[in-house]
């Protein structure tokens, strides 16, 4: 297995390396992923939600990324009490590959990149389905790159987990976490 670990907790405003990939498990833990890797950018102009076929998909190194980051983190004893995905095949295919439980499809989650979608109604909604969470709860989204950096202001790489916590303001960026493609 393939692996590029790269976890970070803030500290103090600075970001110090972790190496413990069981703070998942931190009661509250909202795990943003970026699908994992779906060679391209975008989705063809003949794309339909309903149809993987009119989608950029996940590729066999995407669904080996996808099947190993579950592994490792259940592997860890990391468990979630809840999985949510976008609607776009290689959030949903890689939510199910990882296999950290039953997925929720979330139509806010779906991706707003190029002016489809509605970045702001769709990203407020998202926080109000977290805020809607027991306070202790974690749970694991897939969803999209313009999702996630609307969340908490970061850039993400495909298959990458920005691990936050529910804040006053949103959420708090509190660790990444990625094993590459």
């Amino acid at each position: 297995m393939r692996i590029l670990l790269a976890i970070w907790l803030t500290v103090a405003g600075n970001l110090a390396l972790a190496a413990d990939i069981s703070a998942f498990n931190a009661p509250g833990v909202v795990a943003l992923m970026r699908h994992a890797l779906a060679p391209g950018t975008g989705d063809p102009a003949r794309f339909q939600l309903g149809d993987c076929a009119t989608q950029r998909n996940l590729d066999a190194r995407g669904r080996a990324q996808a099947r190993e980051t579950g592994a490792a983190l259940r592997a860890a004893g990391v468990e979630f009490d809840h999985v949510w995905s976008s609607r776009w095949c290689r959030a949903r295919d890689t939510a199910r590959l990882m296999d950290m439980g039953q997925v929720v499809e979330q139509p806010p989650l779906d991706s707003f990149y190029a002016g489809q979608g509605d970045a702001q109604g769709q990203t407020e909604a998202t926080l109000r389905m977290i805020e809607a969470l027991p306070e202790a709860a974690r749970v694991l989204i897939v969803t999209h790159q313009v999702n996630i950096t609307a969340l908490t202001g970061l850039g993400v790489g495909s298959g990458e987990i920005i691990m936050t916590q529910r804040g006053a303001n949103g959420l708090i960026p509190v660790g990444r976490y990625m094993i590459a493609p």
